[in-house]
């Protein structure tokens, strides 16, 4: 008799992707490779691509379309950082803007026509008797760019009034100042600068003065949006301030250094405007 034997059933192997010490397939290995070479080369890309766009929002360059058509760039900064060149723009147009006087002003008339008129000026209150107490309407509206702190604004008014000739206001003298240099601002702290400026006065009859002055300034916010039905004189504050910049002290230049008695830094104001007051 032959004598069948039953076959035993063949025991399955688990399935295994790797085993230690076994060998794979050729074409499962380069598959493998390649996929993590792939993943290699795409997790480079990415800290790549991170590093290039943290680097342009540090230096992105945004063009802006105003209302007029005009289009301007734009860089984002710091709250509290300015450039050297909105400062020295800043101070610039500021002072030119305070201090040349012609005696007129740009109105408009019943149909809405741009004319020139004289002007009256703009009472400030008088130091005494004698000075003048009015300055012209230019150097008002650019005087918002003074700090209020301390009354550090009204108190330069008062002083500028008393130095401006009463006839700028009948048009028989003009003043008009003349920048030879600004410095490059020295930054004392996060948000504040020190600045000189040099430059000359000169009026209607041809005399020349020296203004020769170290001007402290600090960074300040300014509101992301105006509504349109603001007044008049808040555009002219938003207008003078919109730099985010606002002048905290005015005091004689002294070659560039700081020499003020503690009397003078308690008045806040130590502007010396003998030399044009002796030639009105």
């Amino acid at each position: 008799m032959l004598n069948h034997k039953k076959a035993s059933p063949t025991k399955k192997e688990p399935l295994q992707l790797l085993r230690y010490n076994q060998s794979v397939p050729t074409r499962v290995g380069i598959i493998s490779l390649v996929g993590f070479s792939m993943a290699g080369f795409s997790l480079l890309l990415q800290i790549l691509n991170y590093g290039a766009v943290s680097l342009l929002n540090n230096k992105q360059l945004t063009l802006i379309q105003l209302s007029s058509g005009d289009t301007i760039s734009a860089k984002a900064v710091d709250p509290g950082q300015r450039s050297d060149e909105v400062i020295r723009k800043f101070i610039s147009d500021t002072f030119i803007k305070m201090f040349n006087w012609d005696g007129i002003v740009q109105a408009f008339n019943e149909k809405g026509e741009p004319i020139t008129k004289q002007d009256t000026g703009v009472e400030v209150g008088k130091i005494n008797n004698k000075s003048n107490s009015r300055v012209t309407s230019k150097a008002y509206d650019a005087a918002f760019a003074l700090s209020e702190n301390g009354g550090f604004r009204a108190a330069f008014l008062k002083k500028l009034a008393s130095i401006t000739p009463t006839s700028i206001f009948n048009g028989d003298t003009q003043v008009s100042l003349i920048p030879r240099f600004i410095s490059q601002p020295r930054q004392l702290r996060e948000g504040k600068w020190e600045i000189d400026f040099i430059g000359t006065l000169v009026t209607f009859e041809g005399k020349g003065i020296t203004f020769n002055k170290t001007i402290t300034l600090s960074s300040i916010s300014n509101p992301e949006y105006i509504p349109a039905n603001t007044s008049e004189l808040a555009k002219k504050i938003y207008a003078t301030r919109r730099a985010g910049l606002e002048i905290i002290e005015i005091v004689d230049l002294d070659l560039g250094k700081r020499k003020m008695s503690e009397e003078n830094n308690k008045k806040w104001v130590c502007i010396d405007f003998r030399g044009f007051a002796e030639s009105r």
